[in-house]
């Protein structure tokens, strides 16, 4: 495949032919940067791991070059940790198994610039050559722009290949803001409760962020923990670890409703939700 980028890659974690590898995708997570697939696409990693007829083909849509860094990596430039960041997303998809991992290389200055289609351009490519049943991608009520930035570019590209080809469903999953506030007949809730292990070591591979001054991997396991058991309040915990996600399965349809107004219409009944408890009771 061509990207925008000439420095975009495609990695093959088990060597197969690319036709094959893109192929035999059937959940796809597409995250910002290095480390968001295994944080919001943790329930289609371990939905298709070590399952013969299931693969996860990641893509990773920025270069990672802005991210903190302290400690061992404090003096690393951006060309380093964009170098690192490459390398620890490989181990991810090697530890994972994925079918096949997407490096696009773009930086965040891009993807926050609306005038520039070449991230669009990729993922629909990239969503012809896979065709996944199941994708995952970041909230549309997330508070990192490049998040939000991917996420609509994803949108985008799902609603210009519509003709050809639609996925069955399209989450968008919490990562810089938790999904806590949906109500709940709107939350989508992933029972993660099995393979903590490998959860933990697909979270943990990312050194350079977690030494370079972020405890994302006891955040992110201790997120899931904390959604298991305050999800629900006179119920007894049916799980030890959910992820929350919002259904945008909606937005990616060609006709579908406009995405501003989509997520304004759910915190709008969020806040509707909030008043309605403070009036029953108020004084």
């Amino acid at each position: 495949m061509k990207f925008s980028m000439e420095t975009a890659e495609l990695f093959i974690p088990d060597g197969v032919p690319e036709v094959e590898a893109l192929s035999r995708t059937t959940h796809m997570g597409v995250g910002a940067h290095q480390d968001d697939l295994e944080i919001l696409a943790a329930p289609a990693i371990l939905a298709c791991f070590q399952q013969p007829d299931r693969w996860f083909t990641g893509v990773t849509v920025t270069n990672g070059a802005g991210s903190a860094r302290t400690g061992l990596y404090a003096a690393y430039s951006d060309a380093d940790m964009v170098a690192v960041r490459r390398k620890e997303q490989r181990k991810a998809a090697i530890i994972g198994e994925y079918a096949a991992q997407f490096l696009l290389d773009h930086p965040s200055s891009t993807i926050k610039n609306t005038g520039d289609s070449r991230p669009v351009d990729d993922l629909a490519a990239i969503l012809l050559a896979c065709r996944p049943k199941t994708i995952y991608t970041h909230n549309l009520a997330d508070k990192h722009d490049t998040h939000v930035g991917v996420a609509l570019a994803l949108v985008a590209a799902l609603r210009r290949v519509a003709g050809e080809y639609r996925p069955d469903q399209v989450y968008g999953v919490e990562v810089w803001r938790d999904l806590d506030w949906l109500s709940d007949q709107e939350k989508v809730v992933f029972d993660v409760s099995d393979h903590e292990n490998l959860q933990a070591a697909l979270v943990g591979v990312y050194d350079s962020q977690i030494a370079g001054g972020k405890r994302y991997d006891l955040a992110t396991l201790g997120r899931r923990r904390a959604n298991a058991t305050y999800h629900a309040s006179h119920d007894v915990d049916t799980s030890s670890a959910a992820i929350f996600a919002m259904d945008i399965t909606p937005v990616a349809a060609p006709d579908g409703p406009d995405p501003v107004a989509f997520t304004l219409a759910a915190v709008d009944r969020f806040r509707a939700d909030v008043e309605k408890r403070l009036r029953m009771f108020l004084r």
